[in-house]
């Protein structure tokens, strides 16, 4: 496919601009995220590299977070420009409608957030994960771990020199079934092995129930019921699994099977896969709504009154996105209905827009 003269600049023009903007927002993402690391490891002996090292490895993460506002921003400013330099008027007067110049903008938003979904946001999520990782070792929590596997939930705690390797292997609400406690000393030498049908662990204190009991002498003791202490709760081990933009789309499927085979709640991954697909949709919508907000720029009206609308209007997509998606979090709605609702909502107005701004 040749691209013609005017689909070259416009092009240029386009992604030109979508560089400038997300600079100036890793800029200011690396600024924030410095000061608030430097806070952070003030109180611990460190390179003076680490703050900066991990600055870099988080901001771009947050650079995905805000692309969509990114693409807004850049769709007004393209139009700006083209406006103010009269470079509209000629297109129109070389046989070039609106329409036109709209299908290639979102048809390159569209490409653009295929390449951030596809490539961008993978890597940010493994500069994510070894973000994570290291700044685990200077927090408190580095001594207690939860991660889920095939084999199930594993858990280790440690209270009072006392290191507990939990394996569970369901995990449901408040509840963890066919569960196996190993207990060591500080020295990691054996001390109790005990089996339990179920826990209840909505707070620290666990109820253990149908419980055996075998110490390191193979001696067997069966009671009924007994309490545990855990540093760890339902909400607390549910939190830790909570941080899914670390994780690649390939490992969300992974972690997606381990959370079945444990019959644990797969909504979270569910809702983080279906905005990712629906992410270049998104940009693209957005980018489409903004260029026909400055297509209906008047001469009554000055231009930053239309800017401060598209940053109005990314605010209240963002709200609208957020109450969609808690109420297809809490499955008040399906994770379905609760990630496209708002866009097919956009997409409508958004072709409403377009039939208007091909008939000028």
């Amino acid at each position: 496919m040749v691209l013609k003269i005017y689909q070259k600049y416009l092009i240029k023009e386009f992604t030109l601009i979508i560089s400038k903007i997300t600079f100036i927002f890793l800029i200011l993402g690396l600024i924030m995220g410095l000061l608030e690391e430097i806070n952070f490891f003030s109180d611990f002996d460190v390179e003076y590299f680490y703050p900066i090292y991990l600055v870099f490895l988080n901001v771009p993460s947050l650079i995905y977070e805000i692309f969509p506002f990114i693409f807004l921003l850049s769709s007004q400013f393209l139009f700006l420009k083209l406006i103010d330099s009269g470079e509209l008027n000629t297109f129109k007067n070389s046989g070039l409608n609106n329409l036109k110049i709209l299908k290639l903008v979102t048809s390159l938003s569209l490409i653009i957030g295929l390449f951030i979904v596809i490539v961008f946001y993978n890597l940010s999520a493994i500069m994510k994960f070894e973000y994570l990782d290291i700044k685990k070792n200077f927090t408190k929590d580095n001594k207690y771990l939860a991660t889920i596997t095939e084999n199930g939930l594993w858990i280790k705690d440690e209270i009072n020199d006392q290191i507990n390797f939990i394996n569970a292997k369901k995990f449901t609400v408040n509840t963890l079934n066919d569960v196996d406690i190993i207990q060591l000393n500080k020295n990691f030498e054996f001390q109790n092995n005990i089996k339990a049908d179920s826990v209840n662990i909505q707070e620290n204190d666990w109820g253990l129930y149908n419980v055996k009991i075998i110490d390191k002498n193979n001696n067997i003791e069966t009671i009924n019921t007994m309490n545990f202490f855990s540093n760890f709760n339902y909400e607390e081990i549910n939190n830790l699994f909570s941080n899914l933009a670390s994780l690649t789309i390939w490992n969300l499927f992974e972690l997606k099977k381990n959370y079945t085979s444990v019959n644990y709640s797969t909504t979270e991954i569910d809702y983080h896969l279906q905005r990712i697909i629906a992410y270049p949709f998104l940009i693209t919508i957005i980018t489409a709504l903004s260029a026909i907000l400055m297509l209906n720029l008047n001469v009554q009206k000055p231009k930053i009154f239309f800017i401060v609308i598209g940053i109005l209007l990314s605010v209240i997509i963002y709200y609208i996105n957020f109450f969609f998606g808690t109420m297809g979090k809490n499955e008040k709605i399906p994770l379905l209905v609760s990630i496209w609702t708002p866009i097919i909502t956009l997409s409508i107005i958004t072709l409403i827009g377009i039939i208007r701004i091909d008939e000028k």
